[in-house]
């Protein structure tokens, strides 16, 4: 494959893969809402390697401003289900409620139990345990844009 021309005749320099790449605008926007700092910069950093935009928010405060802004953009939302202010279950509902199509991937430092499997049913939502290691985020990341293709096929 040849590299761009620019109207000089010099070689236009390559695109890096991030958030102005073709790949990056191709893959759905992700808000991610995780209080923990370090958690949420690794996640987001893993993501952002992948090709994904993301947009971080520390509680849902953040989020739904973040979310009223680049709803359009936004097509993923990966939160953690324990949140200072609202708890990331209703934070889900109250984004979904403008945005059905919008899916959610939970994640906790705590077990599975029957509030999280309610929300996995409710929200057609994946659920992790932290800690989770890069391949398992990226897995589940996966796996939700693949159910938002068929949604949007």
């Amino acid at each position: 494959m040849s590299e761009p021309q620019i109207a000089s005749g010099q070689t236009a320099p390559a695109i890096p893969l991030g958030i102005n790449s073709p790949k990056s605008r191709a893959l759905p926007g992700i808000l991610l809402v995780e209080d923990q700092e370090l958690v949420r910069e690794v996640a987001a950093d893993i993501l952002e390697c992948e090709g994904y935009r993301v947009f971080r928010a520390q509680n849902a405060h953040e989020a739904k401003a973040i979310f009223q802004r680049y709803g359009g953009i936004v097509q993923l939302l990966i939160t953690d289900v324990v949140l200072p202010g609202q708890n990331g279950l209703d934070l889900a509902r109250e984004l979904r409620s403008g945005s059905p199509g919008l899916r959610v991937l939970f994640v906790s430092g705590f077990a599975e139990n029957t509030w999280t499997r309610r929300a996995h049913v409710e929200d057609e939502g994946l659920y992790l345990t932290k800690p989770f290691s890069a391949d398992l985020l990226v897995r589940a990341v996966k796996a939700l844009a693949a159910r938002l293709e068929t949604v949007i096929v």
